[in-house]
């Protein structure tokens, strides 16, 4: 459904820092100093505002990257605490809710931005 996402940052290098070891790669950076992160044809991009006014991430939004196994979603959330982000919510995990069984981790980003890392066990 998507093509791709994009969050603001007013540190664009913090950020880089922080992804780079999020999604163990380094970005392309663009002529415009956006990171640019690419998998499965879905890309997730990191920009200063193009407005000129300070980056703030979404209250109540969410960003979630799908894994093939609940070890790539722990894998996924230690590179993001040692790049720089926050662990939030509770630990990484299987939930049971609305949506049925699933593998859940929670980070916030040096932004604020709320990140997810999900895997949906076969039901």
């Amino acid at each position: 459904m998507f093509s791709h996402i994009m969050v603001g940052s007013n540190h664009v290098e913090r950020s880089k820092k922080f992804y780079d070891s999020l999604f163990d790669k380094e970005a392309q950076v663009d002529d415009r100093g956006r990171l640019a992160y690419r998998n499965k044809g879905a890309v997730f991009m990191v920009t200063p505002p193009i407005d000129g006014q300070p980056a703030c991430h979404a209250n109540g939004g969410t960003i979630g990257f799908n894994f093939d196994t609940p070890q790539e979603v722990d894998e996924w959330h230690r590179r993001g605490i040692a790049g720089g982000g926050t662990a939030i919510e509770d630990p990484p995990g299987y939930r049971e809710g609305g949506f049925g069984k699933l593998y859940l981790a929670y980070l916030r980003d040096p932004d604020g931005n709320k990140l997810c890392g999900l895997h949906r066990p076969a039901q």
